[in-house]
C-alpha cells in the first residue's frame, strides 16, 4: 500500500475536513437557537471562538510533539494511561454519532423546502434522516480517498451561501439595517453566557478532526497544525459575522421561531428564489458535515483499537483500510437515537442533542489539555483551555452532563476486555 493511499489527506484536504466539519448544521440551525439570548449571543460567539482557538493550539502542539502518533486520542492514551484514554475517546466517539443524528435531521429539514413530503410528519422526517445517514455511510465504506474528495467538493459549495450572507449583511449595514436600535433584542446577561457558549461551541466542534485522523494525513507534524488553525480562524470569523448579523437584522422572535433561519433571512431581503437557493446550499453544507463526521465515527474507534485500549477486533479493516464494523456500529447507534425521538418536539430534541454532543466532546478537549500539561506542551494554552472546557461543560446542564458521563462509562467493560485479551495472548516463540 503506497503512502498516498494510506495517508491521502494533504493540507487542502485536511483544511477542508476542518472547515467542512465545522460549517454544517450548526451554522444553519444556531441563529434560531441563539436568537433568544440577544446580545449575550455575540459574547458567546467570541468566547466559543476564542476557546476553540486555544484548544486548537493545544491539539496542534500535541501533534508536533508526537507526529508519529495515530491521532490525538492515541497521544492522550499513551500519556494519561489506557483507562483515561479509552474514557476520553469513547466520550468523543459518542459525541460524534449523536451529532450525526442531529446533522442528518437538519439536512432533511432543509431538503424538505424543496420536497415538503419529507417533513409531512415526524415519521417521514426521521425516515429521511436515517436514509441520508446510511447513504453517507455507504460512501465512506468505499474508503477515505472517496470521502475526502466528496468533502473538498461540498466544502467549496457551502462557502457560496456564506459569501452571499456576508454580501447581504454589508448591504444592510451600508443602508442602516444593522444598527443596534433597528430591532429590540435582549440585553447582555452574564448569567446566561455559559449556556449560550455551550450552544455556540457546538458549531465549533470539528476543528480537532485533522488531529483525530492523523493516521490519514501526510506530514502530520506540519500539516495538522496549519490545517487546524487555518480552518478555525476562517470558520470562526464567518460565524461571528454571519450568525450575529442574521440575529440582529431581523426581529428576535422571528429568528427564534424559524425552522430554516438562514434561508428565511435571505428570502426576507432578496426574495423567494434567493431563499430557495440558500436552502439548497444549507442542505449541501449539512450533508458535507455529515460526511466528515461519518468518516470520523469510524476513525476514532480505529485509532483506539490500534492504540490497544479497546479490543483489536473493533478496529479490524477491510482491503480499503476501512474500519467497517466500527463505521456500521456508529451509524446504527445514530439511527437508534434518531428513531427514539420520533414522538418528541423538534425544538426540544435539537436543544438537548446540541448540549449532549457538546458535553461529550468537551471531555475529549479537557483530556487533551491535561495531556499537554503532563507533556509540558503549550502549557499556557492548556491551562486556559482546560478552564474553558469545564466552564462550557457546566453550561450544558445536569441532564446532558449526566448522559455524557453515562456514555463514557460504557467503555469500561471494553477496556477490561482488551486487557484480558492482551494477558491471554500467547508469548512469541523464541528465535533459534
Amino acid at each position: 500500500m503506497t503512502d498516498i493511499t494510506r495517508r491521502p489527506f494533504g493540507f487542502w484536504t485536511a483544511t477542508a475536513l476542518v472547515v467542512g466539519n465545522m460549517i454544517g448544521s450548526g451554522f444553519f440551525a444556531l441563529p434560531a437557537q441563539l436568537a433568544p439570548f440577544g446580545f449575550t449571543s455575540v459574547a458567546a460567539w467570541v468566547a466559543a471562538i476564542t476557546g476553540a482557538m486555544v484548544l486548537a493550539l493545544v491539539i496542534a502542539g500535541l501533534s508536533r510533539a508526537k507526529p508519529e502518533a495515530t491521532g490525538t486520542l492515541a497521544i492522550c492514551a499513551s500519556v494519561l494511561g489506557p483507562l483515561p484514554g479509552v474514557l476520553i475517546g469513547w466520550s468523543f466517539w459518542a459525541g460524534i454519532w449523536s451529532a450525526n443524528a442531529f446533522i442528518a435531521l437538519t439536512a432533511v429539514r432543509y431538503l424538505a423546502v424543496f420536497w415538503p413530503p419529507l417533513a409531512f410528519s415526524s415519521f417521514t422526517l426521521v425516515a429521511g434522516a436515517v436514509g441520508l445517514l446510511w447513504m453517507i455511510t455507504l460512501l465512506n465504506l468505499r474508503g477515505a480517498p472517496a470521502a475526502g474528495r466528496f468533502q473538498v467538493a461540498t466544502t467549496i459549495i457551502k462557502l457560496v451561501p456564506l459569501a452571499a450572507i456576508i454580501v447581504l449583511l454589508v448591504q444592510l449595514g451600508a443602508g442602516g439595517g444593522l444598527t443596534a436600535g433597528a430591532h429590540p433584542h435582549a440585553p447582555f446577561d452574564p448569567r446566561q453566557l455559559s449556556s449560550a457558549v455551550t450552544l455556540a461551541f457546538f458549531a465549533m466542534v470539528g476543528f480537532e478532526c485533522a488531529g483525530v485522523a492523523a493516521a490519514r494525513v501526510r506530514d502530520p507534524a506540519r500539516t495538522i497544525p496549519r490545517a487546524t488553525l487555518a480552518g478555525v480562524g476562517l470558520t470562526g470569523l464567518l460565524y461571528l459575522i454571519a450568525c450575529s448579523g442574521i440575529i440582529f437584522a431581523m426581529p428576535q422572535e422571528v429568528v427564534a421561531g424559524a425552522n430554516a433561519p438562514v434561508a428565511l433571512f435571505v428570502e426576507s431581503f432578496w426574495g423567494r428564489g434567493a431563499g430557495l437557493a440558500v436552502a439548497g446550499f444549507a442542505a449541501v453544507a449539512a450533508i458535507g458535515a455529515l460526511n466528515g463526521w461519518v468518516l470520523l465515527q469510524g476513525e476514532v474507534p480505529l485509532g483506539m483499537a490500534r492504540a490497544g485500549v479497546i479490543p483489536a477486533s473493533i478496529g479490524r479493516t477491510d482491503s480499503r483500510d476501512v474500519p467497517v464494523g466500527a463505521l456500521v456500529a456508529s451509524s446504527v447507534l445514530a439511527s437508534v437515537l434518531v428513531l427514539s425521538n420520533i414522538t418528541r418536539d423538534t425544538a426540544a430534541i435539537y436543544d438537548f442533542m446540541l448540549r449532549v454532543t457538546t458535553a461529550a466532546t468537551l471531555w475529549f478537549y479537557a483530556g487533551a489539555c491535561v495531556t499537554a500539561l503532563v507533556l509540558g506542551v503549550a502549557r499556557p494554552a492548556a491551562v486556559i483551555g482546560l478552564a474553558f472546557a469545564f466552564w462550557a461543560i457546566w453550561g450544558a446542564g445536569y441532564e446532558a452532563i449526566g448522559l455524557s458521563l453515562l456514555l463514557m462509562a460504557t467503555a469500561v467493560p471494553l477496556y477490561f476486555l482488551a486487557r484480558r485479551s492482551a494477558e491471554q495472548a500467547p508469548e512469541p516463540a523464541p528465535v533459534a
